[in-house]
């Protein structure tokens, strides 16, 4: 293991309700010159390798609109295609992840 140079630290802080729901999300990361900013949404996927397993925390406030929660999944959807591709160098399946995205967006105001 190399020795560590530098620390990044992120900060979610969430005010909830008595129901424990949550009301306020706000964020900041001092690499990012993000200082306590106002989030309606979060998801957060943690890796542990040592369990093979996904570690999640998904977050919306009461006041997140369902329209703008659906355009986050769609751009959240589209961050993951990317990022698949980068990581992993499989354009096979970054396309069809491409083509979900296209239909998902094509198709996520339909009948609502």
């Amino acid at each position: 293991m190399s020795e560590i140079k530098y620390q990044s630290e992120i900060k979610i802080k969430v005010s909830l309700d008595e129901n424990r729901v949550p009301e306020q999300i706000y964020w900041s990361a001092e690499d990012g010159e993000v200082d306590n900013m106002e989030a309606k949404a979060v998801l957060l996927s943690v890796w542990d390798s040592q369990n093979k397993d996904t570690f999640k925390v998904n977050l919306w406030t009461k006041e997140m609109p369902v329209n703008e929660m659906k355009q986050f999944f769609h751009q959240t959807l589209l961050s993951m295609q990317q990022t698949f591709q980068t990581a992993t160098g499989d354009d096979k399946m970054a396309a069809t992840m491409q083509d979900f995205c296209d239909y998902f967006l094509e198709n996520m105001n339909k009948g609502s």
